[in-house]
């Protein structure tokens, strides 16, 4: 009696175990996808996309939320959280990365790409892709460039010349680039997050920013500047981006295809990119609240020989060959 009883429990018990790893093997695979602008831009809207593509193409297999907005957190910890595994993707500006990479700041360098055009063309290269790489030793898994655009200065006062700039305070992202671009033309450069500009600007605590039309629109910056400096000085780009840890812990019938619509939301974030950079500018323009200053050629020569020298001043962090490669992606 008593071995009978041992093997209906002993049954019971492999019983409930096999149930749960069934359980446990159909729970869905969640992915937080963290951000910190606006879901109607450029990155809002692939993160969107991304996650309406997993939901028809992989069902209850992975199952994508997004947090716009700076809900989690800022760009500044949301790489920490991902080692920590708190989020499991997210898209910082490139900026980001200095910590964990140098090699990165190559696209913090002012008037090193004249163009969209040339940056996609550079990022689509060999040394290009090599970049996507420099950050896997570090726990981190590069999965594509996401662009925004090129960046504009915006001002309480007009710049029309490096001189106009001179004792201004301008927020910039956590970059050692970025500052001395600003130190370059003797303006004081503040790291703050992104998601303090507004209050910022609206306080007087800071002078001007730098940023794409679609966040200068997105988030209300042309309503409390009066001057926007068409420079197209530098890029703003994010890179698209995953742990290590988790990118492999992903199934092998699944992750193929998660990689799959990554790309494919990417390319999508990018064509909106393009669309919302002049729409985005003229609505701008239509409010009438922000005046966009155009450089004349003589003007803008004044900005690059003013801030063309923090090229040579991180060229060894970064290497002269990448910055010489992507210097003939203009060509």
């Amino acid at each position: 009696m008593l071995r009978k009883m041992t093997t209906l429990v002993a049954t019971a018990a492999l019983s409930a175990t096999l149930f749960t790893g069934v359980a446990l093997a159909k729970d869905p695979i969640v992915i937080k996808f963290s951000h910190v602008v606006a879901e109607n831009t450029p990155k809002g809207q692939m993160a969107i996309k991304f996650k309406e593509m997993v939901a028809e193409r992989l069902g209850g297999k992975v199952v994508v939320e997004v947090f716009p907005n700076s809900q989690l957190f800022g760009d500044n910890k949301v790489l920490e959280a991902m080692l920590l595994g708190d989020v499991q993707m997210a898209a910082p500006a490139l900026s980001k990365f200095d910590r964990y990479t140098h090699q990165l700041q190559i696209y913090d360098l002012p008037f090193l790409f004249t163009d969209m055009a040339s940056v996609e063309k550079f990022q689509q290269s060999d040394k290009g892709q090599e970049l996507l790489k420099t950050i896997e030793k570090r726990g981190l898994v590069g999965l594509g460039y996401l662009h925004n655009g090129m960046k504009q200065l915006s001002c309480s006062t007009p710049l029309k010349v490096p001189a106009d700039a001179a004792g201004l305070k301008f927020r910039i992202m956590t970059s050692d680039v970025l500052a001395a671009q600003f130190q370059a033309i003797n303006a004081t450069p503040l790291k703050k997050p992104f998601s303090e500009v507004f209050t910022l600007l609206q306080t007087k605590a800071i002078d001007g920013q730098e940023n794409t039309y679609s966040n200068i629109y997105s988030k209300k910056f042309y309503e409390i500047q009066p001057y926007i400096t068409e420079s197209n000085h530098g890029l703003l780009d994010y890179m698209v981006v995953t742990s290590k840890e988790f990118w492999t812990s992903i199934p092998d019938d699944i992750r193929p295809e998660l990689t799959k619509i990554v790309k494919e939301a990417i390319v999508y974030g990018n064509t909106i990119a393009a669309q919302k950079d002049q729409v985005d500018r003229q609505k701008i323009l239509d409010s009438g609240r922000s005046e966009i200053i155009m450089l004349t050629p003589a003007e803008r020569s004044q900005w690059v020989e003013a801030m063309k020298p923090v090229w040579q001043q991180f060229e060894k962090e970064i290497g002269k060959d990448m910055i010489d490669a992507a210097y003939q992606s203009n060509m």
